[in-house]
């Protein structure tokens, strides 16, 4: 008998995929194993393609958020630095005004209680302003020597032992702003005669 003859019935059995594709079943079964295979391979690295590069757009613009972070930063602490004294300074031009005109009543008037009493009026005007912007003065005199805010200059004997060691005399005052010492006190130390 031919093939030609054959009838469906003396044909051997067919798998549906083997007469769609014309292949014995191993040749079918590797194929589709390799063919799937590849595919599941191909998706799983475009998928890792795709998040790599969504990790690299998040760090890019991460990377640029910080640099426009930085500048501006830095921006802003060049204004600060350059205007930091602007309310200090404003503060100051009223006694710069009181300044002149007391200098202006000097050279009018003769009568020196009056001078010396204005004077007096502008100098604690500075000293208020001042200590409302956090300046404070420290005092010395009678205390004993701290190197951490006095500054020695130099040593004479004194003649009462209770002042031996102790601050003496202030050539210049030292001052804090808002608690951190600006300026140490100069100051003279008492030592044993």
């Amino acid at each position: 008998m031919d093939e030609k003859e054959m009838t469906n019935q003396e044909k051997p059995e067919q798998n549906p995929e083997e007469q769609v594709f014309g292949l014995n079943s191993d040749e079918n079964i590797a194929g589709t194993i390799n063919v799937e295979g590849k595919v599941a391979e191909e998706s799983e690295d475009e998928k890792l393609r795709m998040m790599l590069r969504e990790k690299d757009d998040k760090y890019l613009r991460l990377y640029a958020d910080f640099e426009n972070f930085k500048r501006r930063n830095a921006k802003e602490k060049i204004e600060l630095i350059q205007t930091a004294g602007k309310d200090v300074i404003q503060s100051l031009l009223e006694v710069l005004d009181d300044c002149d005109r007391a200098e202006r009543q000097m050279q009018k008037s003769d009568n020196l209680t009056q001078l010396k009493e204005g004077v007096q009026l502008v100098f604690n005007k500075l000293r208020r302003s001042l200590h409302s912007r956090g300046l404070k003065e420290m005092s010395s005199i009678g205390e004993a020597f701290n190197p951490d805010i006095h500054e020695a200059i130099t040593e004479i004997p004194v003649a009462d032992r209770s002042m031996e060691g102790k601050i003496v005399d202030e050539l210049e005052k030292g001052y804090s702003l808002n608690d951190k010492i600006i300026r140490f006190s100069k100051v003279v130390i008492g030592k044993q005669a």
